[in-house]
């Protein structure tokens, strides 16, 4: 039961992150943690190689700790195909975020319902297994019919929570994208 709750966390911890990499209408950080910048031949996370601040709702502000890393950073930014344009004055990169088209919203909600429903996909998936897991235990003689049916309730609210908590974030991501 533990495991399957764990496995079920983390499910939706990777969820969290996935819709934190979707662009909203905002700039934030969190847009650019898959950028990855061609560091002596090392690909560094761009966090890692400068400094990412957001002055404006609409502004991100990127100072290279090494000043000659500007066009590998300006590469980095442009090969994670976010739909943003980098200009730089020898010092910083400044991007500017564009408010979203209507259509774009509507793009960014369906790629965000596709993902809450791969993970719901991947809870009922881990709670199958736990079931699987039950009945076997059943026929081994490890537990009894009683504790099966017991177990197998408490893995489907389990299931259910961590369904309701992905049905949340997804809402909640939709209204932020819709604004």
């Amino acid at each position: 039961m533990a495991d399957n709750e764990s496995r079920m966390e983390k499910t939706v911890s990777a969820l969290k992150e996935e819709f934190k990499t979707i662009r909203t209408g905002r700039a934030s950080a969190n847009l650019f943690d898959r950028v990855r910048v061609d560091y002596y031949g090392t690909p560094t996370p761009l966090s890692q190689v400068g400094t990412i601040s957001i002055p404006e709702a609409r502004l991100v502000v990127i100072s290279p700790f090494d000043k000659s890393l500007i066009k590998e950073i300006e590469k980095g930014i442009q090969k994670a195909e976010l739909g943003l344009n980098p200009s730089n004055d020898g010092k910083v990169i400044r991007i500017s975020i564009p408010p979203l088209t209507a259509d774009r919203r509507k793009e960014l909600v369906k790629q965000a319902k596709n993902s809450a429903e791969n993970y719901r996909t991947t809870i009922r998936n881990i709670r199958r297994d736990g079931n699987d897991e039950l009945k076997k235990q059943q026929k081994a003689g490890e537990i009894t019919e009683d504790e099966l049916k017991s177990e197998t309730d408490k893995l489907q609210k389990l299931t259910d929570k961590y369904i309701d908590e992905i049905n949340k974030l997804y809402e909640t991501k939709e209204k932020e994208i819709m604004e």
